[in-house]
């Protein structure tokens, strides 16, 4: 669970910079699936430090995911998004409202309930149809991500959102299936969908970040990051919780993840500084 609280700093701290970033380049295509975006961003310092910080998050979020039930370090990474609050009032100096104290406060106690309710990850065993339906999911992932290009910017920024939080919900139960760094793995459909997935929700969350509302991008992430893969653990790979513990876990798990979703905003802090701030500068002028 330490494991799973420091990939959310990592992750939550990331989308500040990778925001500021994103906007800081000429809009894109207008695409789902827009790798010059991508390209254009990493020149920019602040998204390439998000970058570093992602990755470091993903070494904790595998550690986690081979000690604790797939629900839990769900739930733990949609709290990013309180990291993300409070990074962005102390590095922005964006002012958060009583209630979004409050939901900050929400996402840590549901947290703690999951914390101490959550048992061992499960003994289900490995599935190749399931890792097959993997990647079949990844790549609907990156088709709905070049369809949506079209759409006006609120529903967009929703599916792409969605999209994206099913990609890194694809990696979540990915990793799961993938015994070890062994040549046999080669053959194993869940390590392609991991590849897939994960590369498809960056590029999709790229895309959501630069034009639209982030508000609902993060928002349909978050759900999207959470419950498909929660329900895939209890389902098929055997996640429980402690002895006598299913109702504080649950309740946990809704609490930590209706906060994250009252924290949405915070997706779309670039553009709402505070007066006399220079979000791309990052200094008060």
């Amino acid at each position: 669970m330490v494991c799973a609280l420091g990939a959310a700093v990592c992750f939550g701290t990331a989308s500040v910079l990778q925001a500021v970033g994103t906007r800081a380049v000429e809009p894109g295509s207008g695409s789902g699936v827009d790798t010059a975006l991508l390209l254009r961003a990493v020149r920019q310092w602040r998204y390439l430090a998000g970058l570093g910080l992602d990755a470091a998050g993903f070494v904790l979020q595998i550690v986690a995911l081979r000690h604790i039930p797939i629900y839990a370090v769900g739930a733990a990474l949609a709290a990013s998004l309180a990291v993300t609050a409070v990074v962005a009032a102390r590095m922005l100096r964006m002012r958060l409202s009583a209630a979004e104290w409050s939901a900050v406060g929400v996402v840590c106690a549901g947290l703690a309930m999951l914390g101490l309710s959550a048992g061992p990850e499960g003994t289900g065993q490995e599935s190749f149809a399931l890792g097959l339906g993997l990647l079949l999911t990844a790549g609907g992932v990156l088709a709905v991500g070049a369809l949506c290009g079209g759409l006006p910017d609120r529903p967009r920024a929703l599916v792409l959102g969605l999209a994206a939080g099913t990609g890194f919900g694809v990696v979540e139960v990915a990793v799961r299936l993938i015994d070890g760094f062994s040549l046999s793995e080669l053959r194993n459909p869940a390590l392609y969908a991991l590849l897939l997935g994960g590369g498809a929700a960056f590029l999709l969350l790229t895309s959501a970040l630069q034009r639209g509302s982030v508000t609902a991008a993060t928002a349909g992430m978050v759900l999207g990051e959470t419950v498909g893969p929660a329900v895939v653990g209890v389902v098929w790979l055997g996640d429980r919780t402690r002895e006598g513990l299913a109702g504080p876990a649950v309740l946990g798990f809704v609490v930590a993840v209706a906060g994250a979703l009252a924290l949405a905003r915070f997706g779309e802090l670039p553009s709402t500084p505070a007066p006399g701030r220079d979000p791309a500068a990052g200094t008060v002028p």
